[in-house]
């Protein structure tokens, strides 16, 4: 099996030496997502408006790889204050409705940009 890189125009090109996402078989593996949008800046607002772009970002990259949010097995979510977890868990339950992946939530110290939230999936790439 090969490395594929993934990449799109419809989200915010990488800031640093990596791919958007990387497909490996029909696994698709995502770098995490900030909000920020096409033209590179920071969305206004605060962290329910940056994790909404966070989620329009991720769909752009799943869907350049045949995939979707309902194919996810994984979401790891890294966020800059454990006390905003509510507002954050209840955008991300609107991208998944039913469908639960499995998901780790870390509180970290500081995020790329100073953002408030930034995450990463795995997903299925199905089979044609």
């Amino acid at each position: 099996m090969t490395i594929k890189s993934v990449s799109t125009a419809d989200a915010p090109a990488a800031i640093g030496p990596y791919s958007q996402a990387v497909q490996f078989g029909n696994l698709l593996f995502t770098s995490g997502q900030i909000p920020l949008g096409l033209d590179g800046q920071l969305v206004p607002g605060g962290v329910v408006e940056q994790t909404h772009q966070v989620f329009k970002n991720l769909q752009a990259v799943l869907a350049e790889a045949g995939s979707s949010l309902g194919q996810v097995v994984k979401a790891t979510v890294f966020i800059k204050d454990m006390n905003q977890f509510a507002q954050i868990n209840e955008v991300y339950a609107s991208y998944f409705g039913d469908h639960k992946p499995a998901r780790s939530t870390v509180e970290v110290a500081r995020l790329p940009k100073d953002v408030l939230v930034e995450i990463d999936l795995i997903a299925v790439v199905p089979v044609e």
